[in-house]
């Protein structure tokens, strides 16, 4: 089934494609423009980090990134996380759009289209774990219909070293139906 999930998306000039090295230079150009973020997330895609970042992404194991794509022009990254068939259920993560596109509208282009095929090849649950001090992705979620099913206390250990608490939050299948 991971084969049904993991496909190149498109909504007009909005296009999600494999993520693979022949983006690399491109993706660290967009990385770059937003040094400041990255002490928020997990990893760094900084440009001390963000080689070892990269490879861990492309590389890793229950990871499917995708560059995110305005017409030819790569705006930034995201990802399916942690599938688990049996249950269902999915992660949307590892989540950068480059500064200038944010705030108008574009990520819930991204998130719309990801998450109405992810409904459509089967998923009946998608999550997002943001860490707590990221306000800005925790509202972008909730104005997709997503709930907060409660924040799981000193999740893991980030690139900076700080024990983060990660809030969980879930759409169903109905819920996005509706």
């Amino acid at each position: 089934m991971l084969d049904r999930l993991y496909v190149d998306l498109a909504d007009g000039d909005l296009r999600l494609v494999k993520l693979t090295d022949a983006h690399r230079e491109a993706l660290r150009t967009v990385c770059a423009a937003d040094a400041d973020i990255w002490p928020i997330y997990s990893s760094s895609f900084g440009p001390e980090h963000f080689d070892k970042s990269f490879d861990a992404l492309i590389g890793g194991a229950g990871r499917m990134p995708y560059a995110i794509m305005d017409g030819d022009t790569l705006v930034g990254m995201t990802a399916w996380l942690r599938p688990d068939w049996s249950a269902q259920t999915v992660e949307i993560g590892n989540s950068f759009i480059h500064p200038a596109a944010r705030g108008t509208g574009f990520n819930g282009r991204v998130k719309k289209l990801m998450l109405d095929h992810a409904f459509a090849v089967g998923i009946r649950r998608i999550e997002f774990r943001i860490d707590e001090r990221n306000r800005r992705s925790q509202a972008a979620v909730a104005k997709l219909g997503c709930h907060k099913d409660g924040v799981l206390r000193s999740e893991r250990v980030t690139w900076t070293g700080y024990t983060r608490d990660t809030g969980l939050w879930s759409l169903l299948a109905d819920e996005w139906q509706a």
